[in-house]
């Protein structure tokens, strides 16, 4: 597992996204038994509380399920987890455009320069 997490940012939300971004990348599949608690906390640098607090709200998202004495595992359906990253992914998107018209970029200006950088 490899975290990428913003320290200027709250850290649960971010555990919760690059969780689900696992997912969906088909990292983590369905079933399948996560990393502990206190590895995920080791790698990404936090306290093990605020993963335990994420993998308790991805539970509650149904994008994971606990078994008690065994660990976390995904669950089966792995739509919840798709949808995080597809809402991350607007999210991204809105903000990336925002920034770009306040530069005085104008939206055709914008898709020019996407659809140029991206070649």
């Amino acid at each position: 597992m490899a975290w990428v997490l913003d320290k200027s940012r709250p850290l649960g939300p971010q555990i919760c996204e690059q969780v689900c971004l696992q997912i969906a990348l088909g990292e983590l599949k369905p079933n399948e038994r996560l990393y502990s608690v206190r590895e995920a906390a080791l790698e990404a640098g936090v306290n093990p509380n605020t993963v335990q607090r994420s993998f308790e709200l991805l539970e509650q998202q149904s994008i994971l399920y606990s078994v008690r004495g065994s660990g976390w595992y995904v669950a089966e359906d792995i739509s919840p987890a798709m949808q995080t990253l597809k809402n991350l992914w607007a999210e991204k998107t809105a903000a990336y455009f925002a920034a770009m018209e306040a530069l005085g970029m104008t939206p055709q200006a914008i898709k020019d320069y996407v659809e140029e950088w991206s070649i």
